[in-house]
């Protein structure tokens, strides 16, 4: 057997023990050492399970995953976040659709700071949804304008999924935070004119919001949702300016988060133990994928499969886009059945020859990769935010009338990356004045 067909089997086994629900980093790992033993030896294989580990957590770039992870857990533990989808309401609330187009804007800047998708369609399954339904909306318009707006955390920065995307791929993670905020604004103003069309031309499935809201209303609500503009804006100006890096700018945004919570007094030993208890749980998550994939790139590279593949489909597609268009294809494909970071940590290694022997701009690529990303968490039959919304609802909605939601949304979003594909100046804009 030649190493080729050695590294085909070892996609296979990896993607069935993912289906079985085998812990990412530790069926990558699994495959991986096997699969060096096979191609190699054993004491190759322990070489490369005993360098591996300490090679990549000891990479200084990797210290701003904790950190922004600290900085959104601060900023939800410490009630920086409340008030977010109240103001939006009343800023949209006579819009057709004002409440479902409040729950986009309010999700996406939720899931920005969080850096949780999962998390923001928790949250706003208990927050948005129940509003929403008290104003008769369509259960389907309201839990799929939930589910998709949580997947816009991964594209507005700061993003963990950017964060290791430019690790894996040695790209500016700076430059790949600046590339995702006009792709995550456009995709969010998508969805509201989606959202506003429909209402408009089936008033039924959101009826209009004849709510009266005072002077003193409007001040309440805005005075609540300052601090987490201000959070993200200082991060993202500062590493467009670059006055830090985004390895920096991690630690700086959980430090401004410490310093609003004090402003707001509402931080406490208890937040700060809570935030710090989930911060441990989830670098341990990501790291622990992390070390699986570098393991399976390191088993991928002595197979030779993923040179064979950037040959092959070099010498038989016709056009660079085909190329494009057939890993976007693969990559939506495999989504519906692995989590965001899973499956960009396991693709990466596979598509990488085939992007170099294109060219192909990596900050581009990233945003595109990301935002097919997105797209998996919300696309049948898995849709993790789907079924996160399911289990906070209850039997308040039917899981049939969740994906019916989503598909108008899963039909904006490819329409956002066609347009990236076709006009890269999209992602590649604000870039290019940040060079």
């Amino acid at each position: 057997m030649d190493r080729i067909d050695i590294g085909v089997i070892g996609i296979v086994v990896a993607l069935l023990l993912l289906a079985m629900r085998v812990q990412v980093g530790v069926a990558l790992g699994i495959v991986s050492f096997i699969g060096i033993t096979w191609l190699t030896s054993i004491k190759a294989a322990w070489g490369i399970l005993s360098s591996i580990p300490y090679d990549f957590v000891a990479q200084w770039s990797l210290s701003a995953i904790p950190m922004f992870l600290l900085m959104g857990y601060l900023a939800a533990s410490a009630g920086l976040t409340n008030g977010i989808f109240k103001s939006a309401n009343i800023l949209l609330g006579k819009v057709p659709g004002g409440l479902a187009s409040a729950t986009v804007v309010s999700s996406a800047l939720f899931a920005s700071a969080s850096g949780s998708s999962v998390a923001t369609a928790a949250a706003f399954s208990k927050i948005a949804v129940p509003e929403m339904l008290k104003a008769k909306y369509s259960p389907s318009l309201a839990t799929g304008a939930v589910a998709a707006a949580g997947t816009l955390g991964s594209l507005i920065p700061p993003s963990v999924l950017m964060i290791l995307y430019g690790i894996f791929t040695e790209t500016s993670i700076g430059a790949l935070f600046v590339a995702g905020v006009i792709p995550g604004v456009l995709s969010a103003l998508v969805y509201i004119v989606m959202i506003t069309a429909r209402a408009v031309r089936t008033p039924d499935i959101a009826p209009r919001n004849n709510a009266v809201y005072t002077v003193q209303d409007k001040k309440s609500a805005y005075k609540d949702i300052w601090p987490l503009p201000v959070l993200i804006c200082g991060v993202l100006v500062g590493i467009f300016t670059g006055t830090f890096s985004p390895t920096e700018a991690g630690a700086i945004g959980a430090g401004l988060a410490i310093i609003i919570a004090l402003v707001r007094r509402s931080l406490s030993a208890e937040v700060i133990k809570r935030a710090m208890i989930d911060t441990a749980i989830g670098t341990s998550t990501i790291f622990i994928v992390a070390i699986g994939a570098s393991m399976f790139a390191a088993f991928m590279s002595l197979s030779t499969l993923p040179s064979q593949l950037g040959a092959f489909m070099l010498s038989s597609l016709e056009s660079p886009m085909a190329i494009i268009l057939t890993i976007a294809l693969m990559v939506i494909v495999l989504g519906m059945f692995v989590d965001g970071i899973s499956l960009l940590l396991l693709t990466i290694p596979i598509v990488m020859p085939v992007l170099n022997g294109l060219n192909v701009d990596m900050i581009w690529f990233g945003i595109l990769m990301i935002k097919m990303l997105e797209i998996g968490l919300i696309t049948p039959p898995v849709g993790m935010n789907v079924y996160v919304i399911k289990s906070s609802l209850g039997n308040a909605v039917e899981l049939n009338d969740i994906f019916k939601g989503v598909w108008w949304f899963l039909l904006m979003d490819v329409l956002v990356l066609v347009m990236i594909i076709i006009f890269p100046s999209i992602a590649l804009f604000l870039p290019s004045l940040m060079l």
